[in-house]
Order: C-alpha cells, then structure tokens, then sequence
C-alpha cells in the first residue's frame, strides 16, 4: 500500500470534504466547460466543480482515493470522471481543457516543470489554470504540507514554468487553510491563475 492509500484508508476525508477556498473564488469567474482536476485525492475539489455544472476529470496516484471521488460524486448526485494515474503519466491531451486546477498537488521539481508544460499544452485558447501550494516557508508553520522545500514551488519558480500563459494573479500569501485534519491552520502559500492567450 503505497503512502496515499495509507492517508486515505480510513472513513474520514483526510482534508475534508469541502472545496479549496481559492478553488471556489477562482474557479465561479469561469464559464462553464471541460475541467481537469491533477492529484484530486479523495475528490473534494472535483465533486464540487462537478455539482457547480463544470465537466469534471481527475486522476490520483491513490487507488482508494479515487474510489473515495466517485463514493463523493455519488453522494453528491454528480459525475466526476476519475481515473487512477500519476503526474508523471497521465496523458493530458493537448487543447482540451477549458481550466486545469492544481491544488496542494505537490512532486518534485523536476516532475512539476514536465507536468506543467503538458498543462499549458492541455488548455484550449483562453483555458487557465488555478494553482494553490505550499511554498518552502510553510514548513516552520508545520500546519500541512512536505517537509521538502524542493516539493513546493515560488511565484518565481511558476512564472518559469508556465512561460506560454498570461499570469493574471501570481502571488505568495500567509492565510489560514483549514481542510480537515492534515490541512489547518496558519499557512504559507502560493496562488496562481494563469490564463493560455486566445
């Protein structure tokens, strides 16, 4: 059993069942359309977006976490297309999705930088990305997160990483996150959207 299906075995959300706050913010601007939720976990964000009418896909390393998606999705009365894969091989097919979101989807640098570049080559014209993480300060709070500083990217890290896309809200910020259990309390983050030109 791998270190998610660890996280996830239980009954509980391990980072509840709720949406990202940044997530609901961003994602209520955008019209309706294709979504692609990248290490969605137990689903939390994906059922969401699916119950506000976006076309939802996701996938996650963790068997039970994707298991635990759909369980959601059905709880919800919504469908959310949920595969088991990881970041380094899900296929995300070039000009597909109306918005792609990231959220607290942490890997090392090296996997991030290629994944990054398969997002933006992933959005339609106009399609952005909604991006929350970690960033190296958060780990003295010790409230969420890797304790990797190489697993949690900067603003200027991002700004490198997607340099086809129109950064319309780059930033890094001190915010209380409160998400079940492992995800609460006094936090340091950065918050990304980040929009492919028409």
């Amino acid at each position: 059993m791998n270190m998610w299906d660890e996280r996830y075995a239980g009954n509980e959300y391990a980072y509840g069942t709720e949406p990202n706050s940044f997530l609901v913010e961003r994602a209520l601007k955008e019209p309706r359309g294709r979504v692609l939720s990248i290490a969605e976990g137990e689903g939390r964000n994906a059922v969401w977006l699916a119950s506000q009418g976006f076309d939802v896909t996701s996938f996650d390393q963790s068997t039970i976490g994707v298991t635990k998606t759909l369980k959601l999705a059905l709880h919800r009365s919504v469908v959310v297309h949920a595969f088991k894969d990881d970041m380094t091989t899900f296929e995300i097919e070039p000009n597909s999705y109306d918005m792609i979101v990231s959220i607290f989807a942490h890997t090392t640098s090296d996997i991030r930088r290629g994944l990054h570049q398969r997002v933006t080559n992933g959005l339609c014209r106009g399609g952005v990305v909604v991006l929350e993480a970690y960033t190296p300060n958060q780990i003295p709070f010790g409230t969420g997160g890797p304790k990797d500083p190489d697993l949690m990217p900067t603003t200027d890290e991002l700004r490198t990483e997607f340099p086809g896309l129109v950064f319309e809200h780059l930033e890094e910020v001190e915010r209380e996150v409160v998400e079940g259990t492992l995800h609460t309390g006094h936090a340091a983050v950065v918050q990304m959207v980040a929009r492919k030109p028409l």
